[in-house]
């Protein structure tokens, strides 16, 4: 049997590449449908949001729950500014802190010859079992002992450790990074901290902007835990923007156009990421 013959063997048909295609298409068409029903909903009027059977696509689009969010958040505490700079500022930081953190255990996980190093890596994985709710308890006992109860510290801290951050980076330096390449580093007279900055960091940017991505989006959605947050002046956007949501049925299109507001930002970040989130994915799990 020629080569040819073996290759032609082993790929698809024409029509189950059309199948194959047309069932990817139909699952990621699938998955935006919330995407597309919340801008439909923050464009529709009263009428059409009060409307039985529910519509999915707004027939008479209209901006009014948009210019209404001005009106419904003029009577807050403190100015709407304040919030935004919370929340970009709460963002920024801890995703560059979460960020190099992840980057750092990667790098001593997946390079460092130290003994015992597997043990605990197994407690990084062994971690990804627990949610932020089964962690709710300890982190409030601890925030109390630091006293930062109250500070922007609270959003910060519990971020910047990941252990799914750690993982991942720890899967992509182990395929991408030789060791090789590393040694001669160090012949060259460069230390630890040289070779992370100089090296690690600009062969591993597709995983750590695949971390950006989802830190970001995942930092940017938080808000105040229960007891830990009392000052207004500390609170974030997403904190007020659930407050127009709890107005009912009324405010639906507004609680959906403040919901169309806060993606925007995420939604940038994965524009400018999305290559190397595909790249990383792709990669993470191969190993030499």
């Amino acid at each position: 049997m020629s080569k040819y013959a073996e290759y032609k063997r082993y790929t698809r048909s024409r029509a189950g590449n059309v199948a194959y295609f047309a069932f990817l298409f139909l699952m990621g068409a699938f998955s935006v449908l919330p995407l597309v029903y919340c801008v439909c909903t923050a464009f529709k009027p009263l009428d059409e949001l009060l409307v039985f059977p529910p519509r999915f696509f707004v027939h008479r689009p209209t901006v009014e729950n948009f210019t209404e969010l001005p009106s419904l958040l003029e009577k807050l505490q403190v100015p709407l500014s304040r919030y935004l700079f919370n929340s970009v500022f709460i963002a920024v930081v801890t995703t560059v802190l979460h960020i190099f953190a992840a980057s750092m255990a990667a790098y001593a996980f997946s390079k460092s010859k130290i003994k015992g190093l597997g043990i605990f890596f197994l407690v990084v994985q062994f971690s990804l079992l627990y949610n932020g709710t089964t962690l709710s308890i300890p982190q409030y006992l601890i925030f109390s002992q630091l006293h930062i109860i109250n500070t922007f510290w609270v959003y910060i801290l519990p971020a910047i450790p990941s252990s799914m951050g750690a993982f991942l980076m720890k899967q992509y330096m182990d395929s991408g990074i030789p060791d090789s390449l590393l040694e001669a580093a160090k012949i060259d007279g460069a230390g630890v901290f040289r070779i992370y900055w100089r090296i690690v960091m600009p062969i591993t940017k597709p995983a750590w902007m695949t971390l950006l991505l989802f830190a970001f989006q995942g930092i940017w959605q938080t808000g105040p835990s229960a007891g830990t947050i009392f000052s207004e002046e500390l609170k974030t956007l997403p904190y007020v923007m659930s407050s127009i949501a709890a107005g009912g049925t009324a405010r639906a299109g507004s609680a959906m156009a403040a919901t169309v507001i806060l993606m925007i930002p995420p939604i940038l970040v994965y524009f400018i990421t999305q290559s190397n989130v595909m790249e990383t994915m792709s990669s993470a799990g191969m190993k030499d």
